[in-house]
């Protein structure tokens, strides 16, 4: 079921559905001249009745078998948050009650000193929450929820927003394919169509990864007959030569752990173990659609971690871009061997401002914060700061997490300079993330956002209906925008 909005000339509409804001000091005068002495009657029964309510409310008022008044009542100021949270829950709303077309009045005509609404921010959350995947159902449901509007300050303000849900929608639908559809590829084959936005699209394959020395990224993929790929995507909003933003990203488009074989129970979930690359593709496609002033680098790993004549093996000690010796005790714990690389290289060849990585990393940052907040974990404070708030802002909570020299000595190892599991047990994602800290080389500020609890959801959110989230696209954007633009 999807949504369409459509823009209408005439200030009252001629559809039968309705929807009205309305707030508790709304005179039942303002309603003469557009709905009868019955429902205007009703409409102030509504108000009474819930004269001590504390939160915003969506109820339905008939006109006639065949008509529906919905009533949204706001009983407190909105900023674009809840804004957006009341509109992806007025379009479940009309979405349960089977509403399939519907003129909705906007918050202006019945202003309220007392209570206020974006109207822009209410339209974006409901079409963050109408996006379904079915792209591989064969009886599909075409049914087409229509939101009329008749708001012309709306077009501009959403014209803004709109970049934001093509990211987010781009990266849902990247998280949502399955492992055989959407292996390395193929993912390397549908970032080249970004170039039409102006943004540089550079991919490294095998042959130039060997050659380059990213062994750590190259053994986690050597078990599959996909290929291994570091793609950069380059966005330069200004003229200026400052030095860009970088987004790095963990894109193994599917994980059986390698010879560490993860159990057969859930792990057809491991087609979303390319999340924050996904998260990193969004990002730049939304900055780029809006055309943001300025310079960003995303960078992706996508590799394939399977098992095969081939494939690395428990033991095995690779060598790191950065010339850094990793012993790989377990093959599922490759994550971090994917963005060992793809850091160093981002770090030395961009050398960015900052850096911020993302990865569905760890099972354990789920023990610790389930599907609440992502882990935050970062070598700057200030940087760390400037994500937290923005994750706020869009409902998008980030946790800061602990890094400590005392434990390095978890990962160090007898054979190599590290090792990539923590083997005494415990600290599972802090461990993760001060192993990534060790290719950081120039003291880089950098933030690692383990997403493993945030990018896939078994149960319907706020502003998703459940599926691929797109977490870190609004979270990320709102980030740049804050502070860098």
């Amino acid at each position: 079921m999807s949504l369409k909005i459509n823009y209408l000339d005439s200030k009252k509409g001629s559809i039968k559905n309705k929807a009205i804001f309305v707030h508790l000091d709304t005179k039942i005068s303002a309603f003469k001249g557009n709905f009868d002495r019955s429902i205007n009657q009703k409409i102030l029964n509504f108000l009474k009745k819930n004269k001590d309510t504390k939160e915003n409310k969506i109820t339905s008022l008939n006109h006639d078998f065949d008509q529906k008044l919905i009533i949204i009542l706001l009983v407190k100021n909105n900023n674009e948050l809840e804004s957006e949270k009341l509109g992806a829950k007025f379009f479940g709303f009309v979405k349960s009650n089977e509403v399939y077309d519907i003129f909705i009045q906007g918050p202006d005509f019945f202003q309220s000193k007392n209570s206020n609404i974006s109207f822009s921010s209410f339209v974006h959350g409901a079409e963050l929450k109408s996006y379904e995947f079915n792209l591989y159902k064969t009886k599909k449901k075409n049914k087409i929820i229509n939101f009329n509007i008749h708001n012309i300050d709306i077009i501009k303000k959403k014209q803004k927003l709109d970049p934001i849900l093509s990211g987010v929608n781009f990266t849902r639908d990247l998280v949502s394919e399955p492992g055989n559809i959407l292996h390395p590829d193929e993912y390397a084959k549908r970032l080249l169509p970004l170039k039409k936005l102006g943004i540089k699209v550079t991919v490294y394959d095998k042959k130039k990864l060997k050659k380059l020395g990213c062994n750590a990224l190259l053994g986690v993929g050597q078990g599959s007959v996909r290929g291994s790929y570091l793609v950069t995507m380059e966005w330069n909003g200004t003229k200026s030569k400052s030095k860009p933003l970088a987004f790095v990203g963990k894109g193994v488009c599917f994980d059986t752990g390698g010879y560490s074989l993860k159990p057969a129970r859930f792990m057809e979930d491991m087609t979303y173990d390319m999340a924050g690359s996904a998260a990193v593709v969004g990002l730049i496609k939304t900055l780029a659609l809006r055309k943001a002033k300025i310079n960003v680098v995303g960078a992706v790993g996508l590799v394939e971690n399977m098992v095969s004549g081939n494939a690395q093996r428990p033991g095995d000690i690779v060598k790191s871009y950065s010339g850094k010796t990793i012993e790989v005790l377990n093959t599922d714990a490759e994550g971090r061997l994917v963005l060992a690389d793809a850091l160093t290289f981002t770090e030395r060849k961009f050398k960015p401002k900052l850096m911020v990585d993302l990865a569905t990393l760890t099972g354990a940052i789920i023990v610790s914060l389930g599907s609440e907040y992502a882990g935050l974990f970062s070598n700057d404070d200030k940087l760390s700061k400037q994500l937290l708030e923005a994750g706020e802002k869009v409902d998008e909570k980030l946790w800061r997490m602990p890094l400590h020299k005392n434990f390095d000595k978890l990962m160090d190892s007898k054979n190599a300079d590290m090792q990539n599991i923590n083997y005494v047990g415990g600290a599972g994602s802090t461990t993760a993330a001060q192993f990534l800290q060790r290719f950081i080389l120039n003291k880089t500020p950098w933030a690692h956002l383990d997403i493993a609890g945030m990018a896939f959801s078994k149960y319907a959110g706020a502003l998703n209906s459940g599926g691929a989230t797109g977490y870190g696209v609004r979270l990320l954007n709102k980030f740049v925008e804050e502070n860098y633009e």
